[in-house]
């Protein structure tokens, strides 16, 4: 926008329309040469937008520029509907610390288009900005991360690389279930917690707010940028530096990653030891492999290469990783002849629902999984598995965290559940009962809607667990569900039917024996074999009649009849084709 303006001359009259905002010239020599920069301040920023950066002469010399460097990070809740306003908030800090300009709120951390189309954080996003202070300068990284359920693998990587978090909740909304998984996901990593109150800026808040304000909290607003320099105040008071030290051995936690078809991948690190600079020699724990340093640099938030990192820092390296595998998430870095201790790494995430992906033509599988893999790099949570169809040919199985996040990634095929069957014996295959997924799910929603949502839950074959008021108007409550009954509409559904003011949260609660059936499609009498499934015995009449009614209307035309038939098998044998009555009679009773 600013190169726009600029070309067409309009870039200080259109600037100069916002009262806010003020321009000035200023002369800055930087390496014998004489630079005019433009500077723009809005009327809370402490520091301005330079057009040229200081990140090399702030890296070159970190030991003397930096007092103190504190790592923190961003989540909250941000279910499908409701914004709690994470993003917001980084865009107030970056522009603060005057490491971006912004004529308009356009929260600069979401850069996939996905997420600028839906509203939401998918994918947790890094930037290192320079704080000045009582007359000393900070470092922050702050990693911003998504809200959603789905993404909460990208929360839990985060923390890893955090020394402490800000939980941002809605002051309108309130706790959501997801916020409090998110804070004991903090809790249990022993990460000191700054609870930060956003949108106050509405009238009724403010109403509320003049009777229960706490010291503990921290009251702003995004939007405006009200108290949004006290977030930074107590982020400097809160949080003491790291621990790592600049003269211990180079030791770096991989993150995250992305692939790029020029440099290959580029692995984002948070150093917990020593330095590392261009041209070294470093070691990836995972694979044992050596790579040299080709470029590294500091995220703010767009790269900025830079020539050393030091302990403390958050950044990135590109070391001529041209394999996915070689970029494995929670892999340690080390230099070369030097041994350290490997960092922890991440828990792998586990895949809640599933879906099949084929190529259309299958001369087109292997540049189908290269792309794949590539998908897969950027997004560590999904898994992937090999499988095969007889009707659609080779392709693979993919595991997701949930509906959304199926959606990002690439909605090819109806959501599946796995299931377990036990078998009798090695050599006989023979299924003595299967065992469905189950979950344990967490809603919070106003007292007026419990009774409709207990209605639906108990559809949905749950069993309650636990029902409790955490405060005058709302209740929590625990059921155990199926996974196969939430991971379509569920959700939709109870957001409708609390016109959106419900949240749900839920995570594995191992496997159950459950009643399941085999269910076959005849079409002219002859079973259909890729068009079978599993369901339950309870809802086998309402999925069959809607999956032959669908049958229907997709088989084209033809020039005879075509006998659409659902088959979930006999109920008992019939004794009566043998013509034996004594025998019909005995084998009736003992059923």
């Amino acid at each position: 926008m600013m190169s726009l303006f600029r070309s067409h001359g309009l870039f200080l009259p259109f600037i100069k329309r916002f009262p806010d905002i003020k321009i000035c010239r200023v002369k800055r020599r930087s390496q014998g040469c004489m630079t005019i920069c433009t500077v723009i301040r809005h009327r809370w920023m402490k520091s301005s937008c330079w057009s040229i950066s200081a990140v090399r002469e702030f890296s070159s010399n970190a030991s003397e520029k930096v007092n103190s460097i504190a790592l923190t990070c961003f989540f909250g809740e941000n279910s499908k509907h409701i914004d709690h306003g994470k993003s917001t908030l980084a865009d107030r800090l970056l522009e603060i610390t005057g490491d971006s300009l912004f004529l308009f709120p356009v929260n600069y951390l979401d850069k996939l288009q996905v997420e600028r189309e839906r509203g939401i954080t998918v994918k947790a996003q890094t930037a290192s900005c320079i704080y000045q202070h009582d007359g000393q300068t900070y470092l922050l990284n702050l990693i911003g991360t998504p809200g959603h359920v789905d993404f909460s693998y990208e929360v839990s990587r985060s923390i890893s690389a955090c020394q402490r978090v800000l939980l941002i909740v809605d002051a309108n909304q309130g706790i959501q279930a997801q916020t409090v998984a998110s804070f004991y996901l903090a809790f249990e990593a022993q990460l000191t917690i700054i609870p930060v109150i956003n949108k106050v800026d509405i009238t009724e808040i403010i109403y509320h707010l003049s009777f229960k304000c706490s010291k503990h909290f921290i009251y702003i607003s995004a939007k405006l940028g009200t108290n949004v320099d006290q977030v930074l105040q107590e982020v400097v008071k809160r949080i003491p530096p790291p621990t790592a030290r600049v003269e211990d051995p180079f030791k770096a936690l991989v993150f995250d990653s992305t692939f790029d078809h020029y440099r290959g991948v580029v692995a984002n690190i948070a150093l917990f030891g020593g330095h590392v600079s261009r041209g070294d020699k470093i070691v990836s724990a995972h694979l044992g492999k050596s790579y040299e340093v080709n470029e590294l640099g500091l995220l703010r938030p767009d790269e900025h290469p830079t020539e050393t990192l030091y302990a403390g820092q958050v950044g990135y390296v590109i070391a001529g990783m041209k394999e996915v595998k070689e970029a494995q998430i929670g892999d340690t870095l080390y230099l070369q002849k030097q041994s350290v201790e490997l960092l922890p790494g991440f828990k792998p995430a586990k895949a809640m629902v599933f879906a099949g992906m084929y190529p259309m033509d299958q001369s087109e599988y292997t540049a189908l999984r290269s792309a794949v893999e590539k998908l897969t790099l950027n997004d560590s949570s999904v898994t992937v598995q090999r499988d095969s169809s007889l009707a659609l040919g080779a392709g693979w199985r993919l595991g997701f965290l949930g509906l959304l996040h199926m959606e990002v990634f690439n909605q090819l095929t109806a959501p599946t559940v796995p299931y377990k069957a036990v078998l009798a014996s090695v050599k006989l295959i023979k299924v003595v009962e299967y065992l469905e997924p189950m979950v344990m799910g967490t809603i919070i929603a106003p007292d007026d809607f419990t009774g409709k949502i207990m209605t639906l839950c108990q559809s949905r074959r749950a069993v309650q667990k636990n029902m409790f008021y955490i405060d005058d108007h709302r209740v929590m409550m625990k059921y155990i569900f199926p996974l196969n009954e939430i991971v379509v509409d569920f959700y939709d559904q109870l957001k409708s039917m609390s016109s959106g003011y419900t949240s749900f949260d839920y995570e594995g609660a191992g496997y159950e024996a459950a009643d399941l059936i085999k269910m076959d499609f005849l079409l002219n009498g002859r079973p259909v074999e890729e068009l079978a499934i599993i369901v339950h015995k309870d809802s086998a009449y309402s999925a069959g009649k809607a999956i032959c009614e669908r049958l229907k209307e997709s088989i084209p035309r033809q020039m005879f009849e075509i006998a659409v038939q659902a088959a979930i098998g006999t109920y008992r044998k019939n004794l009566l084709i043998l013509g034996d009555i004594y025998a019909f009679i005995n084998v009736l009773k003992r059923k």
